[in-house]
């Protein structure tokens, strides 16, 4: 997607991008950016800590571990896109509540086994010993399971007619099939210690990290719109948004491992150079990398300004992140 206010793996830092600002609520009684984002990702975490419940028997640390792996740390950025995409289709608070919180477990999978040692093998997650240090290898293996089929039955017991709930299952499946995320991670390890061009790490970095940042905000609106033709032009404008910003999460998640320390990155710092995996950072070089951020960010923008007012969630998403980017992933 960690510690702190980080935009990689799943946090965002803080700006003006567009203007909007964190101005006071006005007539419309409109919450303060960091205050929604505060109280979105506190709704998200009460769903969580419903829907994974602890077990009664103790035979086993499945389920701990599963909350382990969910429960601790994280700013819940894609559930905050989720909600925020969820806006402009009116949906209820309560029902983007719990496809946040599917959406999050779907996460919490893909961390869980990029961790493992046969993947990515690091130690540490959120500042915390990641799942297979503190629990074991194959219950890590376990949780990942377990939380994806969660993430499924999760969506498919929601309170939503039944074609928006198979349009949310098939959107999440996607974003993690082998043409989203477990493909993106495949690509990931079969470039260790390769020289690539640059498009290839953009392709592969767009089906690891930016598949489920894609599914999350149109996972927002297809609670309540349907994708047909009288709606192409707002999907084909949140496709853009996320196509930017999840590639965007990944470039900045890039830099900061090659400059941020152990406490401000939450994880194992120096990794990817470590691990002879090639990034845009090495490829581009910290300062076009940034650059590249940036724009990434403003096209984000510009993808969504004709949707006006009712994409304002989305965009401060967007002015978080600009001013992590400024703040915290510096250009040399």
């Amino acid at each position: 997607m960690q510690t702190g206010s980080t935009l990689h793996d799943d946090q965002t830092g803080i700006s003006a991008l567009g203007g909007l600002g964190a101005q006071a609520p006005g007539a419309s009684g409109r919450l303060l950016p960091e205050i929604w984002m505060q109280d979105g990702a506190k709704r998200v975490e009460q769903a969580l800590t419903r829907l994974l419940c602890p077990e009664d028997d103790g035979e086993t640390e499945l389920m701990a571990a599963m909350r382990y792996a969910t429960l601790h740390g994280g700013k819940r950025t894609r559930a905050l896109l989720c909600l925020a995409a969820g806006e402009l289709a009116d949906t209820p608070a309560h029902m983007l509540d719990v496809v946040g919180a599917a959406i999050e477990m779907m996460h919490a999978c893909t961390l869980v086994h990029d961790d493992l040692p046969a993947m990515d093998d690091d130690v540490l997650r959120r500042g915390l010993p990641t799942v297979h240090v503190k629990f074991g290898e194959a219950t890590a293996i376990l949780v990942g399971d377990a939380l994806q089929a969660h993430a499924f039955l999760t969506l498919a017991s929601l309170d939503a007619p039944g074609d928006n709930r198979i349009a949310l299952v098939r959107e999440l499946a996607q974003a993690v099939s082998a043409e989203g995320a477990a493909g993106g991670q495949a690509i990931d390890l079969s470039l260790v210690g390769k020289h690539v061009e640059l498009g290839r790490i953009l392709a592969m970095h767009r089906m690891k990290t930016g598949a489920l940042v894609r599914a999350s905000v149109r996972m927002g609106a297809l609670c309540a719109i349907a994708e047909d033709a009288a709606n192409a032009e707002l999907y084909c404008a949140l496709d853009r948004y996320s196509a930017c910003f999840g590639l965007a999460l990944q470039v900045v998640d890039d830099i900061v491992d090659a400059t941020a320390d152990k406490a401000t990155l939450g994880k194992t710092p120096g990794k990817d150079a470590a691990a002879q995996k090639p990034t845009c950072a090495s490829i581009m070089g910290l300062k076009a990398a940034r650059q590249f951020v940036a724009d990434l960010l403003r096209d984000a923008e510009d993808a969504i300004a004709p949707l006006g007012p009712r994409a304002e969630r989305l965009a401060q998403i967007l002015q978080r992140a600009n001013a992590y980017l400024f703040t915290h992933a510096p250009c040399a």
